[in-house]
């Protein structure tokens, strides 16, 4: 069951800044599933997951909403 991380009507970068609070509190191999509006986000989130080590497993849009699924990875 992924955590939640609601970051709707946030613009860049919050929306980032929020996710990486979030995931700092979070054990590698859990999942953070993240609700934003700002389309930035779709570039945003995924390259700040590949310099950190995490994953975007999954991402949707749907209804001016974008979800996006973030598998947390080892800290350093």
């Amino acid at each position: 069951m992924p955590h939640h991380l609601d970051a709707r009507r946030l613009l860049c970068p919050m929306p980032v800044i929020r996710v990486q609070n979030r995931v700092a509190d979070l054990p590698p191999g859990e999942t953070l599933e993240v609700v934003c509006t700002d389309p930035g986000v779709l570039n945003d989130i995924p390259a700040w997951c590949r310099i950190n080590g995490h994953t975007v497993l999954d991402t949707q849009q749907q209804q001016g909403e974008i979800t996006l699924l973030i598998e947390v990875g080892a800290k350093d």
